[in-house]
């Protein structure tokens, strides 16, 4: 008997019932639930369904990725001009140095940081924080470093910068 839990299918509304109409907040968080349970902060397995059991709403929740919200409602943002922080900075340009050695070309940056991070790390970190924890886990895949050696750096940094 597998441990694994299986995803049950809700009828969620859809959020684009036609021209010019509004999806409502009650299917706006179903669709939301629905896709935290595909991309949850602590994975779950999970069988997958059959072809049959896939409805418009599943279907959506299983190909959307966090970083597409166009068309999607939300409220709106002000703007604001930022000037960028030190660590910013410093991540911009390890980043681009990265890629001139040829550690990583932009798709597979942007892949990486927007489309296979998933819902509560893309939502939760700030924009150059996607890109440094990327750059720490591409590092790490194609053994540039080992994460022995990543932690390792990580506390030095850190114990170099309490005495500050």
């Amino acid at each position: 008997m597998s441990s694994r839990t299986e995803l049950k299918p809700q009828h969620v509304p859809s959020l684009n019932k036609g021209a010019g109409t509004k999806p409502g907040r009650s299917g706006l968080m179903q669709h939301l639930t629905l896709v935290g349970q595909l991309q949850p902060a602590l994975h779950q397995p999970q069988h997958a369904p059959y072809p049959d059991a896939i409805d418009h709403a599943l279907y959506r929740a299983y190909t959307r990725s966090p970083h597409d919200v166009g068309g999607e409602p939300d409220v709106p943002i002000r703007w604001e001009e930022k000037e960028e922080e030190q660590w910013e900075l410093n991540t911009f340009a390890t980043c681009e140095c990265l890629a001139w050695r040829g550690v990583w070309n932009a798709e597979e940056r942007r892949r990486r940081q927007n489309v296979d991070l998933g819902q509560t790390q893309y939502l939760g970190l700030p924009y150059y924080g996607r890109w440094l924890l990327t750059a720490a886990r591409i590092l790490v895949d194609k053994q540039y470093v080992t994460l022995t050696e990543l932690v390792n750096k990580i506390d030095e940094v850190k114990k170099r910068y309490e005495h500050k």
